[in-house]
């Protein structure tokens, strides 16, 4: 009885120290983000206040009205959902191979696919950004979609591997007994077999595309504005205008959250992101 105290005391001091730390880490920056969102430009919030001085929604009002907030928005959705549908279809054929056969040098392709993670995104961006510019792809939207996959494919792979892996080889080796080629394994097989994986997957992909920053301005700006950019812009010059950044700061991280709460929904797609992930 006295261990069992114990443990239920230590399980109890170690929640609240996570939420604590949650709190300090998530919710607090969040909460001074928003009242910064609302400080009344009449007032404004100057220290030792601990609390604005006065709420409007004026900020909230200029840039839900502002066409380039709005257009930025629906071009980062846009980008966001054709980057992840791409890296979906390009991705199966890489993580059954990873994932089911074995050849010579695997563990040196497993780190050729992670290198755009391992590298930092400046660095891709400006080496890809030399060549779309020769290509003609710099300062259009299929030019960061493609920069995009280059960034979000190894999450894909890495993350449907890990779904590939947990399917029986035998369910496999039946198609193939039953005439079925690679394309139709593939298709009607492993696909449908491995859709944690593509939602684990998705959503993480989805997620990095929407904030990605780097490598869409070097291959975008000026001509493709993101909200990511847009953000960048409402930060940068002589002084940093804090209620407009932490306006756009929560219209970025609105999908972002949706996109994680779709996720909690979908209990199976779990597994195969904590397994993926741990392969990276």
């Amino acid at each position: 009885m006295i261990g069992a105290g114990r443990r239920g005391g230590s399980r109890a001091f170690l929640s609240a120290g996570l939420f604590a730390a949650l709190a300090l880490t998530l919710l607090v920056p969040l909460a001074v983000g928003f009242l910064w969102s609302l400080v009344d430009p009449r007032s404004g919030w100057f220290a030792p206040a601990l609390l604005p001085g006065g709420l409007a929604t004026v900020h909230w009002e200029r840039a839900l009205a502002s066409p380039r907030l709005v257009g930025g928005v629906l071009t980062s959705l846009f980008i966001s959902t054709v980057v992840t549908a791409l890296s979906a279809a390009i991705a199966l054929p890489t993580a059954y191979a990873l994932a089911k056969l074995p050849f010579r040098f695997k563990r040196a392709v497993e780190m050729f696919v992670l290198a755009p993670l391992i590298v930092p995104g400046l660095v891709v961006g400006i080496g890809v950004g030399i060549l779309f510019f020769r290509l003609g792809l710099a300062h259009s939207v299929p030019g960061v979609i493609l920069v995009q996959t280059v960034g979000t494919l190894p999450l894909m792979i890495r993350i449907v591997a890990a779904a590939i892996e947990a399917i029986p080889d035998d369910l496999i080796h039946a198609a193939r007994t039953l005439g079925a080629g690679p394309v139709r394994v593939g298709l009607l097989v492993v696909a449908p077999l491995a859709w944690p994986g593509y939602v684990a997957g998705g959503l993480l992909s989805f997620v990095t595309s929407f904030e990605e920053f780097e490598k869409t301005f070097i291959v975008g700006s000026p001509v493709v504005q993101t909200l990511t950019i847009l953000l960048w812009q409402n930060l940068g010059g002589q002084a940093i205008v804090f209620p407009n950044a932490a306006v756009v700061t929560f219209i970025l991280l609105t999908p972002v959250l949706l996109i994680f709460a779709l996720g909690s929904w979908l209990p199976r797609g779990e597994g195969a992101l904590a397994a993926g992930m741990g392969k990276l």
